[in-house]
């Protein structure tokens, strides 16, 4: 065999290095590549840095958070009152609890909020800091809606709750509501008491009707355990019972009309399909 071939078997011989040599590289042993490790960087100094940041962040925030709750600048000089006409803005401002000279900062509008809704004619109230010695109240009050009479005479809003007690003549546009006790009233400055509640959906059952009809009735007895007693300008009782106002108030419009020029003292509308007239001398 020829030593120029290569046989399958055999070992493959070694191949020299053909290439040409220069004088600097000649001699040189060529070994494996070494790869630098990365140096980490040093963090002390970025970790220094925040470090003094945040201190002085925060030496700013309570140097600015004292000089604002101490400063003259922020002292209340003038409570503005808006929306009150039948509560004295003077109440108002005594229930606010905020005095002149006190700190703007310093005053909790929600605390003052809680204060003034706690009056019994004060239905929401809004109180806004105006910078930079300036509070607004804002507030809606309670609207009379009709009278109840238990000894004297109150107002009651929408909702049943009593407003305050009324000494003056006056002529309400719904009947006035009778039959109520005394500790109920002292109750219902807070919250509305059930007999008040089913009084006043009374009286909107008689403003549905869209007829005069409400305005014929004067009063409304909510002491009866069988249910409200309706009393006309002329006297007359009608007893309605405990359900179905709607539907009987209906008929009792008709009723009115049909005994005006009777001497009817009571009309009783508690009987489904039947009406039960009670005369008498008038």
């Amino acid at each position: 065999m020829s030593k120029g071939l290569i046989s399958p078997r055999g070992r493959p011989p070694a191949l020299g290095d053909m290439g040409q040599h220069s004088v600097a590289v000649a001699g040189q042993r060529v070994g494996r590549v070494r790869r630098r490790r990365p140096t980490r960087p040093v963090r002390w100094r970025w970790v220094l840095g925040a470090t003094t940041l945040t201190v002085a962040v925060a030496a700013c925030l309570v140097l600015g958070g004292h000089w604002a709750l101490t400063s003259p600048r922020f002292a209340v000089t003038a409570v503005e009152v808006r929306g009150a006409s039948r509560v004295p803005p003077e109440r108002i401002l005594e229930a606010s609890g905020i005095v002149h000279g006190e700190n703007l900062w310093r005053i909790d509008p929600h605390q003052v909020q809680r204060r003034l809704e706690e009056l019994p004619e004060i239905r929401r109230a809004d109180v806004v800091r105006e910078l930079p010695n300036r509070v607004s109240i804002v507030v809606e009050e309670r609207r009379p809606f009709t009278l109840v009479h238990a000894g004297r005479l109150h107002w009651l809003d929408e909702e049943g709750r009593v407003l305050g007690e009324e000494r003056h003549a006056v002529v309400p546009e719904v009947p006035v509501i009778s039959g109520l006790s005394e500790d109920e009233l002292a109750s219902m400055r807070t919250t509305p008491g059930p007999r008040a509640r089913a009084a006043i959906t009374l009286i909107r059952a008689l403003l549905r009707t869209g007829s005069t009809l409400a305005s014929e009735i004067s009063e409304i007895d909510m002491s009866r355990s069988e249910g409200p007693v309706l009393y006309t300008l002329d006297g007359v009782e009608v007893r309605l019972g405990t359900e179905e106002w709607e539907e009987r108030l209906a008929r009792l419009e008709g009723v009115l009309a049909q005994v005006a020029t009777e001497d009817v003292r009571g009309v009783d509308l508690r009987f489904r399909d039947q009406v039960v007239l009670r005369r008498g001398t008038r």
